[in-house]
């Protein structure tokens, strides 16, 4: 076994705390490169490790956390990545004892990918593999994942370092107070996510003191089995005599000592603000405590960026939603031959609302691009449903578009037991970690009796469990039949399940409705094999949610078997229709009126119709202003109060902005010429020493879409050229972004300059270290805590004050 794996199982190791405040203390000058140090000034880089060496730090990372191509590039070093991450490491190993583990630290590329951003995961797994390779030939023992803000990025992250390496990976995401990430992921979806990938260790570092890390462990720990580890920051920054500070002692970051050990976490250490002294403190306090921990039983979850879902075990049978399929829908089939998804997004939403666990997505038909459209139907449904998905191909370059789009743990459909079918997907599901539907065929065609289908199963899991994909993650599909071609058979199935169940202890999986092809009254049929599959363990179900039959035999099943307590379900859904049956069936098919139609495309993101409905609302005489403020911007507030309320998180805000982007676009070919009324003026700047410009543009983006003219300077910006460019253009407003520590105080220097200019401003400040106390420390008239609040507050401002 690994040497650091081994540590791990025999005791809690201490890893070591901040390094960028320690560098600027010794002459990192603002705006310059931690990581070009290694180069520059080594003897100072070398000196910080060897203080949290004599600290009693267990493991210490190395000075390479912006050391990928990208962040490089910022301060023109982007071809001495290779030359940086191994001097990194060199360093790191001068400082180590012979007991002391080398941690390379990779962090965020300041990119989103694709559909938030520009990114493709293939450039991220490049630029990734780019600077991990350098690391792990320096000699580096394991690689730390940290403060990363995108799942999908962190996937590609993690895929990128099994390709290059075999070292052992911790991952780590940083959330905010609310308990999830900037793009909405919240712990147990990371974590169902980072476990699937095959990481060691997961955790969260960053953005909170050690209260708010043990509740964000404490999620986790309810859907991983995997050690984690505990990095908080020293409390919540604060601004004393000038300087910021982090109020956090020593002892405070030891309080949770005990329930951290109880919780699994095999390594504690420090983020911003922690220091030699809060590194030696942990390490004393660990000697207090038994330190011994026993992991918990896995089990299978599947998520997405914003969602969980358990399949198998003692959970309820799981409704997988079937209709993304173009089988006998020639509409579907001709959206997917013209690369349009309206149907696909329709679909999953009216599916989840109908009771839908996870989504079903296929787009294999003739003359179709099935991988290029299965990429596509992926970023469809992430775009306007957070349900877990369900990948349905049987082409490997189909279902890898779809993994690498995908960004949780998602569910193949399927491997078979044969040869070719082995040899080709399951190797994918170990790569991105999904877990697989496995056919209870092989190359004979699909086996008469339940001992068979046992059999092949068998030999599914044997061939799974070789490859490292957990028993957890294989899934049977017993394989239904219709009856009326063979009656016997229905038997052979319900059997099937029992024994899969009880001699592989696997859960089972089935595509319900084919019991009754060819036969009238299908749902009748249907709905009564679907109960008596349930009884007999099935735990997921391929069907029509939208089946009101078929829905009403799961709902009252689970009460029967005991899997909805006190029938709190049962009776939540059908109250209503004991007080009003007649009422509860009459549809309303009231049509939209245009303006409600604009306003529903923006809510959804949908840009493939929008550019149409603007066409509609001009041909139907509406004036460009009024397709805006009437149609356009309506969805656009609904947005902002949707999101307010958690119902939607910032993948899909930045779609609704594409799509109001869209519309507006042309719109503007409409009123070329004229005078556009604009809300105000504000200029947009990253502080100077900062390099992170991702949650300021959403801003940006967001305060044009509501009619501001923004005027952007970029990142890195220096307080005189705010100035300078804030009375060039006469700007009503001033937003400040910093989302590093570092770099907090920078703000105040600017604000105060800009007072001292006399330049008579509103000045707004956001960013992922940023606090309202601590804007209300510096005299920042407002403060933000995302974009949506950030256009709220300035709304509120400038139209009070105008």
């Amino acid at each position: 076994m690994n040497k650091f794996l081994q540590a791990i199982e025999q005791r809690v190791l201490v890893l070591d705390g901040a390094m960028g405040t320690m560098l600027q203390e010794r002459g990192l000058a603002p705006g310059a490169s931690p990581e070009g140090m290694n180069l520059e000034q080594p003897e100072v880089v070398e000196a910080v490790h060897r203080e949290y060496v004599d600290a009693g730090a267990d493991i210490i990372v190395t000075n390479t956390f912006g050391g990928n191509r990208p962040k490089l590039a910022n301060y023109g070093l982007e071809e001495q990545v290779r030359e940086i991450n191994i001097a990194g490491v060199e360093i790191c190993r001068r400082a180590a004892k012979d007991n002391t583990f080398v941690a390379a630290s990779v962090g965020p590329t300041g990119r989103f990918l694709e559909p938030v951003g520009d990114a493709t995961f293939d450039e991220m797994v490049e630029i990734f593999s780019e600077q991990i390779s350098a690391l792990a030939e320096a000699g580096a023992d394991l690689i730390t994942f940290e403060t990363f803000l995108d799942i999908r990025e962190l996937r590609s992250a993690i895929i990128a370092a099994k390709a290059v390496c075999d070292l052992p990976l911790l991952a780590l995401m940083t959330f905010d107070d609310g308990g999830r990430t900037v793009l909405g992921t919240p712990p147990e979806a990371a974590a169902v996510t980072l476990d699937a990938l095959g990481v060691d260790v997961i955790g969260s570092n960053c953005g909170l003191g050690i209260d708010g890390i043990y509740d964000i462990l404490e999620k986790m720990r309810s859907v991983t089995s995997l050690p984690l580890i505990a990095q908080a920051n020293a409390g919540l920054p604060e601004l004393r005599d000038g300087v910021t500070v982090f109020p956090g002692t020593p002892e405070e970051m030891t309080a949770y000592h005990q329930r951290l050990i109880k919780l699994g976490v095999r390594v504690i250490g420090g983020c911003c603000g922690t220091t030699p002294k809060h590194i030696a403190a942990m390490q004393q306090a660990l000697a207090d405590y038994d330190q011994q921990w026993q992991a918990p039983a896995r089990k299978c979850f599947l998520s997405s960026r914003t969602q969980v879902a358990e399949v198998g075990g003692k959970a309820a049978c799981a409704v997988i939603g079937e209709r993304i399929n173009p089988t006998g829908k020639k509409g579907y089939t001709a959206e997917l031959r013209e690369g349009k998804t309206a149907y696909i997004r329709r679909e999953a939403q009216q599916q989840v609302e109908a009771g839908a666990n996870l989504l079903d997505v296929n787009c294999g038909a003739p003359g179709v691009d099935e991988p290029a459209a299965l990429e596509a139907a992926v970023f469809a449904v992430s775009g306007v449903t957070g349900t877990p998905l369900v990948l349905d191909s049987s082409s490997p370059e189909a279902l890898e578009m779809g993994l690498k789009a995908a960004d949780g743990k998602v569910l193949i459909n399927s491997v078979s037991g044969e040869e070719k079918s082995l040899k080709a997907i399951l190797p994918l599901a170990k790569k991105y970690g999904a877990a697989i539907i496995g056919l209870a065929l092989d190359g004979k065609g699909i086996p008469e009796t339940a001992a068979d289908r046992l059999a092949v199963a068998k030999l599914i899991l044997e061939r799974a469990l070789e490859l490292g994909i957990p028993r957890e993650d294989v899934i049977i599909d017993c394989l239904t039949l219709t009856v009326s071609a063979e009656q016997k058979r229905a038997a052979e199935t319900l059997q099937a399940l029992r024994v899969v169940r009880d001699e592989l202890g696997l859960a089972t999986v089935l595509g319900v409705s084919n019991i009754s092809f060819g036969l009238p009254s299908r749902p009748v049929l249907s709905s009564v094999f679907f109960t008596m599959a349930l009884e007999a363990g099935l735990k997921a179900a391929i069907i029509n949610p939208k089946d009101e039959r078929m829905m009403d035999a799961l709902r009252a099943a689970k009460v029967l078997l005991g899997q909805d307590e006190r029938a709190e379900s049962y009776i939540a859904h059908y109250a209503d229709q004991v007080a009003a049956p007649a009422a509860a069936s009459v549809p309303d098919d009231k049509p939209l009126g245009i303006r409600e139609q604009l306003t529903k495309a923006i809510i959804g993101g949908d840009k493939d119709v929008v550019a149409g409905l603007v066409e509609q609302a001009l041909s139907e005489g509406l004036e460009p202003m009024q397709i805006s403020n009437e149609g356009l911007l309506p969805g656009l507030e609904e947005v902002g109060r949707r999101f307010g309320k958690n119902q939607i998180f910032l993948p899909q805000v930045m779609l609704s902005a594409e799509t109001m982007q869209t519309a507006f676009n042309r719109l503007k070919e409409e009123i070329r010429g004229q005078e556009l009324e604009s809300l105000g003026k504000i200029l947009m700047a990253t502080v100077e020493g900062d390099i992170h410009d991702i949650g300021k543009n959403i801003v940006c983006t967001l305060l044009e879409n509501h009619g501001f003219e923004v005027i952007d300077l970029g990142k890195n910006v220096p307080a005189a050229k705010i100035i300078d460019q804030a009375l060039k253009h006469r700007v009503d407003a001033v937003g400040l972004s910093a989302l590093m520590t570092t770099t907090l105080q920078q703000m105040d220097v600017t604000i105060k300059e800009l007072r001292k200019a006399g330049v008579k401003v509103f000045t707004m400040v956001g960013g992922a270290v940023v606090t309202e106390s601590y804007a209300q420390e510096i005299g920042a008239d407002l403060y933000a805590a995302d974009a949506l609040e950030a256009v709220a507050k300035i709304k509120q401002l400038l139209l009070a004050d105008g």
